[in-house]
């Protein structure tokens, strides 16, 4: 009998040895690593012969999983591309329907009852943490003691004075990241000449923008640190790292000026790189990256206000073979780097050409985790999870629609892409007013399967796409989803043609690129 129950004990652990060994591996870590303002053409492995910065961290992540080619941010420029990121829907069917939030005293952006990613993985046993730039509105009070009408504290709170100081120590965030899913958040709502650094919904202190990317990444780090232990034992974690380069104030620290050989932009980079792979490496060390699925990737594509025609001149293009930066509805501002590393499950090296969008983290999530979706939730969302096991044989996405810096909208499907202004639809020349100045047709429809740069609009030739383009974006708007479901309603009303957009004061499109990288 003895010999029997301690058989059976055997068998019994054994099992639930095998129990946790498939869940493990149907929740694993996720670390989803997010910089701001990277060209798809700034990593050296998408782009050797017009790329002449060194990323040997994310050529090394690329050819270790997954690249997708033709990855897309939510928009061209910040705010938006992060909600739809952590929301699985376009951020143009809120309020924000052009620019970005201002950062500081915005209302949150994402309403308190929907649901986000970090609040979908909790609810699957996760710990989540938001580490770095938010950029996606909280409101504030000042701690006791500091009058909103002193000038003084004004200018300790940043209230719209040029170059803000941030909130000073001590002030409270109000619908800040831990009200929107997040367990814990260490970081700032933007670049800034000083940036106030918040933990959970406190300012606890104020910072040069120069030692932000590096207390990130030791924060990164020791995150990881903090959390091997429990992730072993069953209980995964997700780490939204969101970095603040190498967007502007282009500030790379001491040890990293003149690596690049190009100047200010390129060290940036590079170090942007250097983070990556710290991040890596402690996943490595703390015997969790066979058991982490990374992804990295940027907001949009790279800014002008990064010097991009200098650096076109000694040889390096942000943009790659792209037309555009950010910004614009052209494929530099918001076509992006997206490389996925899941060991056991994406093979290394491997490459997909699926269209996908920022806005599909949710679904991808809820599918590996075998969760189910509210209708109200994820309406433009689609899961890349048979991309990334190779079991896709078709098309995951319908269509992705882009949206630019002034609201303009684009819609691509398949070969076809069609832009509903006549310029850039951002700060990109020529932009909306020039173009209609010029005569340009107000709509553009490329082929990008024969002309990737969009160089050839063919909207004449082609009638019919345009027809056929135009009326899905318009079921899109009117359904408030782009995937199957229960019809939603959109926030406001979603205008689809757009006066061209005005730059403010007429003032050339580097003036205005320089004011939003101030933000």
């Amino acid at each position: 009998m003895k010999h029997i129950l301690l058989t059976l004990t055997s068998l019994l652990l054994a099992s639930l040895a095998a129990l946790h060994a498939v869940d493990a591996s149907r929740r694993p870590n996720i670390v989803y690593i997010l910089a701001d303002d990277l060209g798809y053409g700034d990593v050296q492995c998408l782009n050797p012969q017009r790329g002449k910065i060194k990323t040997p961290h994310l050529d090394r992540l690329a050819s270790q999983g997954m690249t997708f080619t033709d990855a897309h941010s939510g928009s061209s420029v910040c705010t938006p591309t992060r909600y739809g990121l952590l929301t699985g829907r376009y951020a143009w069917r809120t309020r924000l329907q052009s620019g970005v939030l201002d950062g500081t005293d915005d209302p949150p952006l994402i309403a308190a009852n929907r649901l986000t990613v970090p609040a979908l993985l909790k609810q699957q046993g996760y710990t989540t943490a938001a580490l770095g730039k938010w950029h996606l509105g909280f409101g504030s009070e000042l701690p006791a003691g500091v009058q909103a009408d002193d000038t003084k504290a004004k200018k300790r709170a940043g209230k719209r004075a040029p170059g803000g100081l941030g909130l000073p120590a001590g002030s409270r965030i109000i619908g800040g990241p831990v009200t929107r899913g997040f367990d814990y958040f260490w970081g700032c709502s933007n670049a800034r000449t000083m940036s106030g650094l918040i933990e959970n919904d406190r300012v606890i202190e104020n910072i040069e923008p120069i030692t932000m990317l590096p207390r990130l990444s030791q924060r990164a780090v020791s995150y990881v640190a903090e959390h091997a232990a429990k992730a072993k034992a069953g209980q995964p974690f997700f780490l939204y790292l969101a970095l603040t380069s190498p967007h502007t104030p282009i500030l790379p620290t001491p040890e990293w000026q003149g690596k690049s050989g190009l100047g200010d932009y390129g060290d940036f980079v590079m170090q942007t790189d250097a983070v990556v792979g710290e991040v890596l490496a402690a996943l490595e060390q703390h015997g969790l990256a066979d058991s982490t699925l990374v992804i990295f990737t940027s907001d949009n594509g790279c800014s002008p206000a990064a010097g991009t025609d200098k650096l076109e001149q000694r040889g390096h293009f942000a943009s790659a073979q792209f037309r555009g930066y950010k910004s614009d509805l052209w494929d530099g501002g918001h076509r992006v780097p997206f490389f996925v590393r899941w060991p056991g499950k994406v093979k290394a090296g491997s490459h997909s050409a699926q269209l996908i969008c920022h806005t599909d983290l949710l679904a991808t999530c809820a599918e590996i985790l075998g969760a189910k979706l509210p209708a109200t939730a994820a309406e433009d969302s689609v899961s890349i999870l048979p991309a990334l096991l190779d079991t896709d044989r078709a098309p995951l996405r319908e269509a992705i629609v882009h949206h630019s810096i002034h609201g303009m909208f684009a819609i691509r499907q398949g070969r076809w892409k069609l832009e509903l202004c006549p310029g850039s639809g951002g700060w990109g020349k020529p932009g909306d007013v020039e173009a209609a100045r010029l005569g340009l047709p107000d709509v553009q429809l490329y082929d990008v399967s024969a002309d990737i740069a969009e160089t050839k609009n063919v909207q004449a030739e082609y009638p019919e796409v345009v027809t056929r383009l135009t009326k899905l974006l318009e079921q899109y708007i009117a359904e408030g989803r782009s995937t199957p479901g229960v019809k939603q309603a959109n926030d406001i009303r979603v205008k689809l043609i757009k006066a061209s957009a005005k730059p403010p004061n007429d003032k050339p499109a580097l003036k205005a690129a320089a004011k939003e990288s101030r933000r």
